[in-house]
């Protein structure tokens, strides 16, 4: 990749979470023990939902699939912030910065389209309970996932292919733990008004569809919700549909904070701040919030880690 100055670049240093060396060992214990907690934690959820029974429903399909992306999606950033805390030479080479942001970009946009066919899902169960298995058979829900992956890797790789062969500026430093969009954008030598273009297409593609589409599913289900006259009735309603709403707002919040602020409002502390918020917290979370006020989820984890305990000889 050519500098504007005509210069390459073969690597990019990244800043990292913190310049403070002596809580460099403390980040990185910290952030080792949440990075195993959401590899465990979704490994458990997924063993979960492919092996009991009582959970091969829609609903646990889409929830093995987001425990799948959220192993992943944590696995793009954390691993490579970990190294470098403990690095001296806190650098990424040019393809490695494409390659993790080309997966940051696909499995970020994948997660933003599965939580909005989960909302969509709901929408059906409680709007429509007596078609909700002829609207959701397994072919609909493989097809509504399949797409979900579909659009993360269009996005991908058109944002990723438009960041990466437009011209670098003479800085290599990226004041961020991760090859993000923004902080890459702001080392483009192109003007800030095709910078701006390129932001605004990732923000609309990858996160304001899918939350007009939760929008509408659960605008749908209020009115529905509106509807019922018996107590039981609604608290079974919000009982569907709350554990959701956590994962929503957990992800959604944060990251539309992060990407619809001002560029004149940005500020590399914030937005690190952030992108640890919607990167880290929904995976980290998403295993307690789907189990915790789930009978049929605790059984299954409850069975899944008695055979694991079984089978080390504990």
């Amino acid at each position: 990749m050519k500098h504007g100055n005509g210069t390459t670049t073969i690597e990019f240093v990244l800043l990292g979470i913190s310049n403070r060396a002596e809580l460099q060992a403390l980040f990185f214990i910290a952030f080792l023990l949440i990075y195993l907690f959401i590899l465990i934690g979704n490994a458990l959820v997924f063993v979960a939902t492919v092996l009991h029974h009582t959970l091969r429903t829609p609903m646990y399909f889409f929830l093995q699939n987001l425990s799948f992306l959220d192993i992943c999606f944590a696995s793009v950033t954390l691993p490579q912030m970990l190294l470098n805390l403990m690095s001296e030479k806190k650098t990424i080479s040019f393809v490695g910065c494409a390659v993790q942001m080309f997966f940051y970009l696909f499995l970020g946009a994948a997660v933003c389209y599965l939580l909005a066919i989960m909302s969509y899902d709901r929408y059906v169960a409680i709007c429509h309970p007596l078609h909700y298995m002829r609207l959701m058979t397994r072919k609909a829900c493989l097809l509504l996932v399949s797409g979900c992956w579909a659009i993360g890797l269009f996005v991908s790789l058109m944002q990723t292919m438009l960041i990466f062969t437009s011209p670098f500026c003479s800085s290599e430093v990226i004041n961020h733990f991760f090859c993000d969009v923004i902080p890459l954008l702001r080392l483009h030598c192109t003007s800030p008004y095709i910078n701006d273009m390129e932001r605004i297409l990732t923000i609309f593609l990858v996160l304001i569809m899918p939350f007009i589409l939760i929008l509408v599913s659960y605008f749908l289900i209020i009115v529905a919700f509106l509807k019922v006259t018996t107590k039981e009735g609604r608290k079974k309603a919000l009982g569907t549909c709350s554990s959701h709403l956590v994962s929503v707002v957990l992800f959604y919040g944060s990251a539309m904070f992060t990407y619809l602020r001002p560029s004149s409002n940005y500020s590399p502390t914030v937005h690190k701040f952030l992108s640890l918020t919607y990167t880290v917290a929904p995976a980290l979370l998403n295993p307690v919030i789907y189990s915790l006020r789930n009978k049929q989820m605790k059984e299954a984890l409850r069975n899944v880690s008695a055979k694991c305990r079984g089978s080390i000889g504990f």
